[in-house]
C-alpha cells in the first residue's frame, strides 16, 4: 500500500510548465530559470510528478487572504558533497 503524497490535504497543486509557459514566465518576469527558487529534484512531490533537473514547476496554494497563491521553484539536482 503506498500513500499518494499529492492528495494530502497539506500538500498544494504542483505542476510542470511547458517550455512555452516557461518563456513567457520568464519574459513577464523578465528574469532568467536561474533567478527562480529551487527545489530539489528528490523532493517528495518533485518525484511524484515526474519533475527533472531544469524543470520549472508551478505551485498553487489557497490562501484565505489573496484567495490564490501561485510560486514556481526550478529543479535542481542534489549535489553530494
Amino acid at each position: 500500500m503506498k500513500f499518494d503524497i499529492l492528495k494530502h490535504s497539506l500538500v498544494p497543486h504542483h505542476e510542470i510548465l511547458s517550455e512555452e509557459e516557461v518563456e513567457k514566465l520568464l519574459k513577464t518576469y523578465n528574469i532568467k530559470k536561474s533567478d527562480l527558487p529551487q527545489m530539489l529534484d528528490t523532493d517528495p512531490v518533485a518525484k511524484a510528478i515526474g519533475a527533472k533537473e531544469g524543470d520549472v514547476v508551478k505551485i498553487v496554494r489557497s490562501s484565505p487572504t489573496a484567495g490564490e497563491s501561485v510560486a514556481y521553484r526550478l529543479v535542481v539536482k542534489r549535489e553530494i558533497i
